[in-house]
């Protein structure tokens, strides 16, 4: 049991395990901000260019039944929900690669690239050169 709890220990204090907790609690963090800026930000313009753009409504009726007191029950296929999701998912994924692509435009503007610095001769090379050139001369 101790060799179970060092194991379980050393796996959780790893760096990539302690790394991807600090991921998936900043993810979550920030895909409240994201379905903000889809529902609240993007969408709007979708329900002012198609009208309503709310699918959970659809449903496909599979079965109905009427109670003895006139109350209706219904077994439904709820497509609709799906293809919220679908259509949520799709815009939040276009986003998402909207806002990766412009933080790496400015990260690409932060790291310029320094010049590479000039080929270092060998003291070997430069005492072949400076013979060389004495013998042409000669």
């Amino acid at each position: 049991m101790k060799t179970f709890l060092e194991e379980f220990k050393k796996f959780a204090l790893r760096g990539n395990v302690i790394d991807m907790a600090i991921g998936v609690v900043i993810g979550s963090a920030f895909s409240k901000i994201t379905s903000s800026l889809v529902n609240d930000c993007i969408m709007p313009f979708f329900a002012m260019l198609l009208g309503d753009t709310n699918f959970t409504a659809l449903k496909l009726v599979l079965k109905e039944t009427v109670a003895a007191d006139g109350t209706v029950t219904q077994i439904t296929l709820n497509y609709g929900q799906f293809i919220q999701n679908i259509v949520d998912f799709l815009l939040i994924a276009f986003v998402l690669f909207l806002v990766v692509k412009f933080m790496n435009s400015l990260k690409k503007k932060e790291e310029a690239p320094a010049p590479a610095p000039a080929p270092v001769k060998s003291d070997e090379t430069v005492l072949l050169e400076e013979i060389r050139d004495l013998l042409k001369k000669n």
